[in-house]
């Protein structure tokens, strides 16, 4: 059937646009006003009604690009082993303009540019296990703007793909190498003291009951014109 009279039907294009972001509402929802921290980012995506990723993360982009008549950098903008079964990040798109002057000032033929991954193996958590990172890493991007490096800075992570029992809980965390090395690195000295403080307390011990053997034996005098005197 052909369109009423008075409704034209939309063209194509805008039909399949207006479908893609109905989708995409449907499938990923931005939970970002839920945290405590502005810069931390939430997001959960589902597929027919069922959560199939959690991620929790603090992200920053810095994107070199070239300006007129100086060097200028902006440090860009917040925004959202073995044979055992794990799961990984493998590739990272990042699309920024940099028509778009309030984060790219004065840059030289502003346009489009997407940044990439190359062969990146990241997160590596073993299946059915959350990755955990409070720390900062460090991803490089290579950009179509004449092969810049874009640097993806990540802090604060929790993420789960599958196996998620529900919305909010995550499955037992596996902590990044950084934030293992640094709890090693807290909690050794109090190791250690408590170390230190057992042997102080052993030999102690080890003295005073030396000290209370010797005290309660009977001392013979070695030259028998003493025995007079003894009793």
């Amino acid at each position: 059937r052909g369109p009423r009279r008075g409704s034209p039907a939309a063209p194509p294009r805008v039909r399949r646009d207006a479908a893609a972001r109905l989708a995409a509402e449907q499938e990923v929802e931005n939970l970002s006003g839920l945290s405590p921290n502005p810069e931390k980012d939430i997001f959960v995506v589902r597929e027919n009604r069922t959560t199939c990723l959690m991620a929790e993360f603090a992200a920053k982009f810095i994107v070199p690009y070239d300006v007129w008549a100086s060097n200028y950098v902006d440090e860009g903008h917040n925004t959202s082993r073995g044979p055992e079964a794990s799961w990984r990040l493998s590739r990272i798109q990042f699309t920024y303009d940099t028509s778009e002057r309030t984060y790219f000032k004065d840059a030289v033929s502003p346009g489009k540019h997407t940044a990439s991954s190359h062969r990146l193996s990241a997160l590596v958590t073993p299946a059915g296990r959350s990755y955990e990172c409070q720390a900062q890493q460090t991803i490089s991007l290579v950009s179509s703007d004449h092969q810049k490096s874009v640097q993806l800075l990540l802090s604060e992570v929790r993420l789960q793909p599958f196996d998620i029992p529900a919305d909010f809980v995550f499955s037992e965390e596996h902590k990044c190498p950084v934030d293992q090395r640094e709890q090693l690195e807290e909690t050794l000295p109090l190791i250690l003291g408590l170390i230190l403080g057992l042997v102080i307390v052993v030999t102690l011990g080890i003295y005073h009951i030396h000290h209370k053997l010797t005290a309660s034996q009977v001392q013979i005098p070695r030259d028998r014109s003493q025995y007079k005197h003894m009793g």
